[in-house]
């Protein structure tokens, strides 16, 4: 990680070419088979992804907004079902037609498999337009965020989500924090990085969130105990035997419980782990 001297701002360098990238990305690390193990998570998810729910739906709520959603980087697609049981029309974008296949397929959801930066849709198509933990991947957020205006119609709204390397948890744990996740998160955005980008590519900043149930607290566990993360675990194929798999589930679940109280109080101090804002274009 390097960070310039003058805005302070860290990024990864020199960035892994896309062969090396592709071995931390293996197929489907992000969606667990059917089984007892991963449907209690699928509960637990549904739970702490209301956080977002009710973040995205507000912002639609009091912007009037009644069009369709994009969500930008679905995987499974639980957070585009999660809006349409709220009423909402959501189709997704993922650069993975295998992800693409599998919000279809285990959740209903439209999804294309695409780049964000030749997507197939008409300018002005959407209400909104959701990011969650996208722009840290991307080469040129920039880019991403010019491509992101063009697609949402006047008045429409761009909810995105970050790490925030501005958190108490990076300040105390530096190099361990799981926000760096390196070599896979190539920049690494305070809050403030973030808005100053939003404004740059002709953004107004309506509204900031410190906080999120899933992300914050998850975030300290795989920072404490990164072998027992069940993301970490599929990441890195760890070979484990169905009884195991449960036993670290349930203490990753423990020690995540356990982590939300310092996670709620960096938050309520506006330097939660993860940093959520919603825009619009200027």
């Amino acid at each position: 990680m390097v960070e310039c001297v003058k805005c302070k701002f860290l990024r990864l360098y020199p960035r892994p070419t896309g062969d090396e990238l592709a071995s931390y990305y293996p197929t489907g690390y992000w969606f667990q088979p059917h089984d007892a193990a991963s449907q209690a998570a699928e509960i637990y998810r549904r739970l702490v992804l209301q956080d977002h729910v009710r973040f995205v739906d507000s912002s639609l709520r009091r912007a009037k907004l009644t069009g369709p959603v994009l969500d930008v980087g679905p995987s499974g697609g639980l957070l585009a079902r999660l809006l349409r049981d709220r009423g909402r029309k959501v189709v997704g974008l993922d650069n993975s037609s295998e992800a693409a296949s599998i919000a279809w397929r285990v959740n209903g959801v439209p999804v294309v498999a695409g780049d964000l930066l030749a997507a197939p849709f008409t300018e002005g198509s959407f209400a909104a337009v959701t990011m969650f933990h996208v722009l840290e991947h991307v080469e040129e957020p920039g880019a991403f965020l010019d491509a992101v205006r063009r697609l949402l119609r006047p008045g429409g709204r761009l909810i995105v989500q970050v790490p925030n390397a501005a958190s108490w948890q990076f300040l105390v744990l530096g190099e361990a924090w799981n926000g760096l996740d390196v070599p896979r998160h190539l920049w690494n955005f305070r809050d403030t990085d973030l808005e100053w980008l939003l404004r740059d590519r002709g953004f107004n900043v309506l509204r900031r969130k410190h906080f999120s149930l899933r992300d914050n607290p998850a975030g300290l566990a795989t920072s404490i105990a990164p072998w027992l993360d069940p993301m970490s675990r599929r990441v890195r194929q760890v070979r484990e035997s169905a009884v195991m798999t449960m036993v670290k589930n349930l203490a990753y679940l423990a020690l995540t419980v356990a982590c939300v109280p310092f996670a709620a109080l960096e938050a309520a101090c506006r330097a939660g782990s993860t940093i959520m804002i919603e825009a619009e274009p200027k």
